[in-house]
């Protein structure tokens, strides 16, 4: 367990810092997350390639890995507009709401009652974000972006963790990775031509600093973190791996404070509601730590 949260710790370190590199890249989001797909397709393919890894899976279970990538894929589209819609610091405090999500959806689908003590621990998030949403209504776009980018994250846990459980355990977390964002890629650029119709952009290529942020979103950022957090699942709920996502706002905020000082463009609701964001963390991970010594 504890090997487990190490690795989960560090997973979600690198996911903080996508968000700095999000608003570092000039692409838009749709078009940032089919170049984050893109690269990261062809590096797992090759590594798994290079170590005669591939596996060739039934039709059936590809399929079923297909749709969480394209949830993964929707979610990232939501996690870089949200961030273009005001910035680091309140996409990423929203993902607090990530909690709540996973303790109302995860019993629900697995048919057991909802625990009293994760939906009050995860209220005490809700409660920050409503703080920051109420007093500063110049993010309230980009908060209700985020928050959707928050439910997907949670139903991709959900399922992820299902099917790590129930279908073939045996698969590599590298193979279940490439699958999932294969489809993810494909959904994508299915839709690719409506949403530039609608939403137009003047960068449809990388510029050669974009395509250095990319590959270390991609290398780093997504095979090296997503490799972690699907290990880590394998030993842990999807309520709890949701729950320390909640450090994602931590690590992420504190880079965006030192990267682009953002803590000067935010106000005093911020810090109350962010204060209460890390406290519901703080908690839980008392709990699960207090729970496993009994």
């Amino acid at each position: 367990m504890r090997s487990s949260l190490i690795k989960l710790h560090i997973a979600v370190f690198l996911w903080g810092f996508t968000g700095v590199l999000g608003r570092l890249i000039h692409l838009n989001e749709g078009l940032l997350v089919w170049y984050r797909l893109l690269i990261t397709i062809v590096t797992l393919f090759i590594l798994l390639w290079k170590k005669g890894e591939l596996e060739l899976l039934s039709t059936k279970i590809i399929l079923k890995l297909f749709g969480v990538g394209a949830i993964v894929a929707l979610h990232w589209v939501c996690f870089y507009g949200s961030i273009k819609a005001s910035n680091v610091s309140i996409c990423l405090t929203c993902l607090s709401s990530a909690g709540l999500f996973t303790a109302l959806l995860e019993p629900l689908l697995h048919r057991r009652s909802p625990q009293i003590q994760e939906i009050l621990l995860s209220l005490l998030g809700i409660i920050g974000i409503c703080l920051i949403f109420h007093f500063d209504t110049r993010y309230q776009k980009g908060i209700i972006i985020a928050l959707i980018a928050t439910l997907l994250s949670v139903i991709f846990s959900i399922f992820n963790k299902q099917l790590l459980t129930n279908l073939q355990p045996a698969i590599k977390s590298k193979t279940l990775m490439l699958y999932e964002l294969v489809g993810g890629f494909i959904v994508l650029t299915a839709f690719m031509p409506a949403y530039l119709h609608y939403f137009p952009t003047t960068y449809l290529i990388p510029t050669i600093k974009d395509w250095s942020w990319l590959l270390l979103m991609a290398w780093v950022c997504t095979v090296l973190a997503m490799d972690l957090s699907l290990q880590a699942l394998k030993q842990m709920s999807a309520f709890t791996q949701n729950l320390t996502l909640n450090l994602e706002p931590v690590y992420g905020i504190i880079l965006a404070f030192i990267v682009y000082k953002e803590n000067k463009e935010l106000g005093v609701s911020f810090y109350f509601g962010f204060g209460l964001i890390v406290l519901s963390v703080v908690l839980q991970m008392a709990r699960i730590l207090h729970y496993k010594k009994m």
